[in-house]
């Protein structure tokens, strides 16, 4: 299904702006992480994977971390669906979940630990349950 044309030249502008790195919680997260001694990679390509990274990684205790958007990724709480063209937003959004889905269970399959959280979420309830579940897998190793 070709991409349809924007519904307005303000919708097309707002979409344009969308970051896919470096997000307002990404930074939270990560400043938080570091702050408590934590080390880490950024944006890191999935293993076996073209055109899929990880947010935050651990690559020596192999622990992958996603911030999803709420609106990107379908959001329980704050997922919208947009009206103008809502069959291609559909689709497009399905094609998201699937996709982190499909992320998700590959690296799992390699052996790694994935945490996904929203972008709603606390920073400092996420940080810690990063800090924990990296300091777990180092004490494992």
């Amino acid at each position: 299904m070709p991409e349809p044309a924007p519904s307005s030249a303000a919708v097309s502008a707002r979409m344009s702006r969308q970051g896919s790195r470096d997000t307002a919680p990404e930074i939270a997260v990560r400043q938080l992480l570091h702050a408590s001694g934590l080390r880490y990679r950024v944006n890191v390509p999935v293993p076996g994977m073209p055109r899929r990274t990880t947010d935050i990684v651990f690559p020596s205790v192999k622990v992958a971390i996603f911030l999803d958007g709420c609106f990107w990724h379908g959001c329980p709480q704050h997922a919208t669906q947009p009206k103008s063209n809502a069959e291609w937003w559909r689709t497009k959004l399905a094609k998201n979940m699937a996709r982190d889905a499909e992320t998700t269970q590959h690296l799992q399959g390699r052996g790694w630990t994935v945490l996904r959280f929203w972008e709603h979420e606390a920073p400092d309830d996420v940080a810690n349950t990063v800090r924990t579940t990296v300091l777990a897998a180092r004490r494992r190793d």
